[in-house]
Order: C-alpha cells, then sequence, then structure tokens
C-alpha cells in the first residue's frame, strides 16, 4: 500500500508539472498573439502610427525606419536634431532664415525637424551639396509664399474649390486658400493632406494654420509627394524646376518679378549653407 501510495504521489507530480508547463505554454502562445495583434497588417492607413515595410501598423525603428511606407517615417534613426536634416539646419541656421513677424514662433524649429524626418529622402537622399540645395530650395519657396516666413495663412482669401475632384468634396462654408509655409491650397490638397495625416482637411482646413507641426508636414507632404519639387531639385532641373512645380504661372515670363524673389531667397539661404546654388535657378 504505501508502495502504491508513493507511486501516486509520484504521478500526481508528473501531472501538475504538466498542466503547469501546458499552462505555461497556452500563456506565452496568447501574449504572442497579443503582440502579433498589436503589429496586424493594416494595408496601410495606419491612422498616425507608421506602415513598415512589410505592411504593419507601429512605432520605433521596425516601423518607421528603413522601408517605411507611410505616416511619421525616418530615415535609419528616430527623429533628432543631429541626424538627418537636423545636421544641415541648426537652430541658429533656423532662427536666421526664420525670424520676425507673425510667423515667428509659429513656425519652430522642431516643428521642422519632425516634419524632415517624417519623409524619408527630404535632404538626405543624394550629396551633401544635394541634400544642402534641397533645404535651401525648400526654405526658398517657403519664404516666397510667406513674406519671409511672416504669414501663417494668404492674404488675399478665396474659397479655392474645384468641385471637378469629387473624391475631395469642398465643404460649404469652408475655404481652402493658401495656409503653412508652401501655403498649401485647394480642395484636392487639403484632401489629399488629410488623408495623409489621418485629420479632416476638408472639415477642417483651418487646422494648417493653427497646429506648427502638421503646417510644417503638409508642406514637406506636397514637396515630396504632391508636386515634383524633391525630384526636380536632385536632379538637372535645379532651382528653377520647383518653381515650375509650385507654380507654373510664373515661368516663362509669366511673372519675373516673383521667380526673382525665389532665386534671391534662394541664393542667400545657399550662402548660409556654405553650397553653390548649382544651375538652371528659373524656370
Amino acid at each position: 500500500m504505501a508502495e502504491n501510495k508513493h507511486r501516486m504521489q509520484i504521478m500526481a507530480a508528473q501531472n501538475s508539472k504538466s498542466r503547469t508547463f501546458w499552462c505555461s505554454s497556452a500563456c506565452v502562445v496568447l501574449v504572442l498573439l497579443v503582440f502579433v495583434d498589436v503589429g496586424v497588417c493594416q494595408n496601410c492607413g495606419c491612422n498616425g502610427l507608421c506602415c513598415s515595410q512589410y505592411g504593419y501598423c507601429g512605432s520605433g525603428d521596425a516601423y518607421c525606419g528603413a522601408g517605411c511606407k507611410e505616416g511619421p517615417c525616418y530615415s535609419s534613426s528616430p527623429p533628432s536634431t543631429g541626424a538627418g536634416v537636423g545636421s544641415i539646419v541648426s537652430s541658429d541656421v533656423f532662427n536666421s532664415i526664420v525670424g520676425g513677424c507673425e510667423g515667428n514662433g509659429f513656425y519652430n524649429y522642431d516643428s521642422f525637424i519632425n516634419a524632415a524626418n517624417a519623409f524619408n529622402d527630404f535632404g538626405t537622399s543624394g550629396s551633401s551639396d544635394v541634400n544642402k540645395r534641397e533645404v535651401a530650395a525648400f526654405f526658398a519657396n517657403a519664404a516666397h509664399e510667406t513674406g519671409g516666413f511672416c504669414s501663417i495663412e494668404e492674404k488675399e482669401k478665396d474659397v479655392y474649390c474645384d468641385p471637378s475632384y469629387t473624391q475631395y468634396p469642398c465643404t460649404p462654408g469652408k475655404s481652402y486658400y493658401g495656409r503653412g509655409p508652401l501655403q498649401l491650397s485647394w480642395n484636392y490638397n487639403y484632401g489629399a493632406a488629410g488623408n495623409y495625416f489621418q485629420f479632416d482637411g476638408l472639415n477642417n482646413p483651418e487646422k494648417v494654420a493653427t497646429d506648427s507641426s502638421l503646417s510644417f508636414k503638409t508642406s514637406v507632404w506636397f514637396w515630396m509627394v504632391n508636386s515634383n519639387c524633391h525630384k526636380a531639385i536632385t536632379s538637372d532641373q535645379g532651382f528653377g524646376g520647383t518653381i515650375k512645380a509650385i507654380n507654373s504661372g510664373e515661368c516663362g515670363g509669366g511673372d519675373d518679378g516673383k521667380v526673382s524673389n525665389r532665386v534671391g531667397y534662394f541664393q542667400k539661404f545657399c550662402q548660409q549653407l556654405n553650397v553653390d546654388p548649382g544651375q538652371n535657378l528659373r524656370c
């Protein structure tokens, strides 16, 4: 009897260990499922998060780093003022470019750096000179559009609604005039930028003039995604190509004064960044 009782105690202990192992394994699987669910594939459209190169939503290097498809992406390391565009434009240089007037304070350094680092190739895809020219070109066009970063909103306001863009229907009572560094304009640009950054650009276009970070992001988005600016300044089209991408009506004698103003800003900022402005300055 004592022997049987001892055998039964051994079997009970073994069963207990087995149940413990099964429970532990099940818990591990459950935890893994939870983590997998956090990174569930969304086919992008991650609502403010980064979409990784494999199509999963999340934050951090694995999602926002190399191969990031959309959202607040950065290159190979998290946003910082010591890498990427931050290595070209220090806060002192930024403040020497953007200063005075109404826009001082709204157009701030941290908002610019965060916006710049949200796009993998902005100011980082070429040689040192090419990168500096791109940053100078962005600031030059922004300075022209805002009167030297004095204006947050366009002074001559209009509705700027094009009803032919049926996917971006204008909201009654809302106006889509220029706002932000590159003066984002028209319902189709507000609608597309809203989709990209997950804000209601058609019903709340005013946010571009009240949220400094979003204001810079929509301008860098326009530069990188919705126009030919990035391609132009990083190729033989030169600065003139960025003018044509932003306002082709100024080109070919359309408004030589405005073209000259943009070029003047570009040459000034290139000097501040210690880079030759290159060829094809006019469009």
